[in-house]
Parts: C-alpha cells; structure tokens; sequence
C-alpha cells in the first residue's frame, strides 16, 4: 500500500489565482478609502463651524502643527440665527493621539497649494474643559482666512490703471535727475545726525508714541463725519492763500514778526498751564456730554433754526419786559397791594375747604368735563341768526282733570300749586308701574342734592347719573325732617298699578304723603364707584 502524497497551496492555480485577486480587492478598497481613514480603526469624531466652505471637499486633511491627524468626513450648510446667514458645518475624523482637545482650540481652513486644495488646521488650546466626541467647535472659535482671490481681487482695472499711472509718474520724475539725487542723499548725512535724538525721543517709552497713533486714529474717526465739511474748508482756505499770493510783501511782514510772537507764546504759555490743566480736567468731565451731542444737536440745530427769525423781534419783547417789570416794581411799592395780597391769604385760606370739597367732582368723576361736553351739543341748533338751545318741556298738568294728554288728577304733584305735601305714593302701591286713568304715572319726589363725589378714604363713590331712581324711601338721615313723614299705606287705592288706583277720601295726600317712596337723602347707602373714564380713587389722580 503506497501513501498519497500532501498537495501544495502553489499547487493549485486556481487557488493561487483567488488569492490575489482578493490580495488587490482589499488593496484596492484601502486606497480607495484612505482619505477617509483606516477601517477598523477608533477615531476621535468632532463637528467644527466655519464662515465658509468654499473649495472645501470630503477627504480634506486635518493638520495640527502641520501634520496630518485626521479628514473632512462630512460637510453640512446650517443657517446661524445669531449671524442671519448660512455657514458651513464639518464632520471632522481625528486620530485618538489629538484627544482630547480644548475648549479654546481653533479652527482654520487653509490652501494646501496655489490649485485651491485646502485643509483644516486645528491649533489646540488650553483650557482645561475639553470637547467629548462629537461635540461642536463654535463658530467664534474658527477664523477667516486670507484666500488668493481675496487678493487677486484687490487689484482691479481701476487700481491696475491707478499703479500703471504711479509708476509712469515717479519715472518721469526720478527721470533726468541723478545729480540731485545725489545731492540729496549728501544732504542726508547732517539731517541723519540730528535725526538721531529725535528718533531716541521718540522710542523712549515716556514719550508714549504708541499712543499717539491710537489717538491720530480716534481724532480720524471724529473727524470722519465731518468729511465734507472739511473738503470745503480747503476749498475755501485756497482762496485765502491766493489772496496771500497776491500781497506777499505783507506775508514777508507778518512772518518777520512771528518770532517774536512765538517768543511771547512761550512766556504766556508757562503761566497758563494752571489754567490748562483746569481746562484739561473740565474737558474730561464734559465727555460724556458731548457723547449726547450727538443725539441731542439735530434737535438744537432745529431750534436755532426756528430761533433766528425771533430773535430781532425780541428786541421789542425785551422792551415791553422792561416796561413790565418797571410796572411791577410800582405794584409792589404800593401799600394796597400789601393789603390785596393779605386779603387774598384770606381769601384762599376761606376757599380751601370749598376747593377741597368741590375738587373731586372733576378730578375724580369728571362732571364739569361732561357738563360743557354736553353743553356744547345742547346749544346747537341752528337757526337764522345764531343757535338756541332744542328744549321739550314735559309738564304734569294742571289740577283740572282734562288739561292735556300728560295731566294727571294725583294730589300734592310736583307741579300743583297746592301740594302741602311732598309728592309720594302710598307704601303699598308700586311707584314703578302705578298710573291714574289718564295713563300718566304718579309722582314720588327724588331729589338729592350735594351726592358726594368720594367716600372717606377716597375712593370714587359718583353718585349723579350712575343709577335709575331708587323706590325708596331714603329720608335725608340727621334732620329735624329725618322721621317728619312715616311710611304710610291707603288701603282704599288699587296696588297693582295697571288701572287708576282712585284716590279714596285723599286722607293719604292730605295727612299721610312724603315718607312712603320719597328719596332725598344726599348719599346713597353703598359705592357707586367712578364714572365710565373717571378714576377709581383720588390716590389715582394724576
């Protein structure tokens, strides 16, 4: 019996040949996904918020201090409601070897070359709150980068033709000019040598030069406004320099003089720099003045408008004053105005207590306001000749029985002569609905005068038009009249108010009338409260 021998795996072609295929496809499927990392491999995953994705692609490097950590796996448009425009949000895959980054780390897109290929930079921070995976890098934390079109842009035709202009304009002059050129920079030399002390004064850090740029450049942003204005200054300052021009022995003159002018500045000078100084101070404290200038000299410069038209009348106004104060002054010599003013402390001091009364009617209910209100509607009738006041008269007859279609035969009625007693219905009769055989109701007095307009604490308590009439009785409290009138009935008169209630013997209105359904008392027990636009309390008023 003879053994079968192994078979070898290079044996088979076949086997062989699967075997590299295979080899190339997972070679081919790792280069492929490269630029997106490594399969199987744990990754550090953070999103990052940019102005701008332009030329920023999926695949894109991840670089920190240059080398490359991770790629741009992602990238997503997202509107920002705080900066109202579109962004771009990244997906960024970061090797562990970065984890975990700071807080303040920020975030850069950069070209990787001049083609426009373009990478993430990352420069960690040092915070030490960090970012877990898959937290936000916000967009405050990632910056804007300079790009070649950026620059490119810059120069366009009209600066292209401004630099093309320039550099024609300094070769014409530098042109033909060598030797004084050359004179030039001999002359250099002496102005180098004093030049050398004032450069040291300059970068002595008690001059403070860094200052004074900052403050050329606030002087530059107040004077930015007033651009226009200062175009037209010079427009107008070359017209007074023509006229110097045209007189310049005068101009020798005057510069002759200035040396001792400048001579006398210096004296002058030293002896006003208390005064500087307080005017230094002054000027600091009025800064926050002039920051309201701004919102206040529209306003002012109106008001000077409208002013200088007044203003050559005032000379009269001002004449007339005097006349009046003049006037015054003999007012006030005068002894009787002593007296008048004494009489007046009186007069007021007599008046308080009506005022104080009065005062809430129309402060707190408004009745004066509704008076003239309505009065200048009632008076408005127009006629030949002017307006009268529309007036209809309702009368309660006479004590005939037949005297119009509104007479009514009820004893002691408001408008009968002999009414020895107040106008009232019995207790037991509805005053509401209780008529006499003509269909006129009958009378029962209301009236209340001096209704109060507040209550003890204040409060509005307006009374007059507020409600219906009251069925009463409500005697006026306090009086000798208070418990003068009883309420009384009359057995021999109809209660029911739909036919004439016949007025027996009268022994009700000759004997009995004024207690049963009369209402004069002033105040109305409860609060009536204010009127429909009054206040509801004199605390409230204004």
């Amino acid at each position: 019996m003879t053994r079968r021998g192994t078979a070898s795996i290079v044996a088979s072609p076949v086997l062989v040949g699967a075997v590299t295929v295979l080899i190339v496809i997972v070679a081919v499927f790792l280069a492929y996904n490269a630029n997106n990392g490594l399969p199987f491999v744990p990754t550090y995953d953070v999103w990052a918020e940019l102005p701008g994705g332009e030329n920023l692609v999926k695949g894109n490097e991840v670089r920190v201090g240059g080398f490359r950590v991770g790629v741009v796996d992602q990238i997503k448009p997202q509107f920002d409601p705080r900066q109202r425009k579109v962004i771009a949000r990244v997906h960024m895959k970061l090797d562990k070897t970065v984890e975990p980054l700071a807080k303040d780390t920020t975030v850069l897109v950069r070209p990787r070359s001049a083609l426009g290929l373009k990478y993430v930079e990352l420069t960690p921070g040092r915070a030490r709150q960090t970012y877990r995976a898959g937290d936000t890098i916000p967009l405050r934390f990632a910056g804007t980068p300079v790009e070649f079109d950026d620059v490119f842009n810059t120069f366009d035709k009209r600066t292209r033709d401004a630099s093309r202009s320039s550099l024609k304009g300094f070769g014409d002059a530098f042109a033909g000019r060598g030797v004084s050129l050359n004179l030039a920079i001999e002359s250099l030399n002496p102005f180098l040598r004093h030049l050398t002390p004032v450069m040291r004064n300059l970068s002595d850090p008690s001059t403070q030069l860094n200052q004074f740029f900052r403050q050329l450049g606030n002087a530059s942003a107040e004077v930015a406004p007033v651009a226009r204005v200062q175009a037209e200054l010079f427009s107008n300052m070359a017209d007074t320099f023509h006229a110097f021009d045209h007189s310049p022995r005068h101009l020798q003159q005057t510069i002759e003089k200035a040396p001792p002018a400048l001579d006398a500045s210096i004296r002058s000078l030293r002896v006003q720099r208390p005064f500087l100084a307080d005017f230094a101070d002054l000027s600091h404290r009025l800064r926050p003045v002039a920051t309201d200038l701004r919102l206040t000299l529209p306003p002012l410069n109106g008001a000077l408008r409208a002013g200088t038209p007044v203003l050559p009348r005032t000379v009269e106004l001002n004449r007339r004053t005097g006349e009046l104060f003049q006037a015054l002054d003999e007012l006030a010599q005068n002894p009787n105005t002593l007296l008048a003013l004494k009489d007046l402390t009186t007069t007021v001091a007599v008046g308080a207590p009506l005022l104080q009364f009065i005062a809430p009617y129309q402060t707190v209910c408004g009745y004066t306001t509704d008076f003239f209100d309505g009065l200048s509607h009632n008076v408005g009738l127009d006629v030949n000749g002017g307006t009268i006041e529309p007036v209809l008269i309702r009368a309660d007859g006479s004590s005939a029985p037949d005297v119009g279609p509104l007479a009514t035969e009820e004893p002691g009625r408001l408008g009968d002569s002999d009414n020895w007693r107040p106008a009232d219905v019995p207790s037991n009769v509805n005053p509401k609905t209780a008529k006499d055989k003509n269909g006129n109701f009958l009378q029962a007095l209301h009236g209340q005068p001096y209704s109060p307009a507040i209550d003890a604490a204040g409060n509005a308590d307006c009374q007059n038009g507020q409600s219906g009439y009251l069925t009463g009785p409500l005697p006026a409290p306090n009086t000798p009249e208070s418990g003068r009138y009883p309420p009384a009935d009359a057995p021999d008169m109809k209660t029911d108010g739909t036919q004439d209630p016949g007025y027996g013997s009268n022994d009700f209105y000759t004997n009995k009338a004024g207690g049963s359904h009369v209402v004069v008392a002033p105040n109305t027990p409860g609060l009536a409260g204010p009127t429909y636009w009054g206040v509801p309390s004199l605390r409230d008023v204004p």
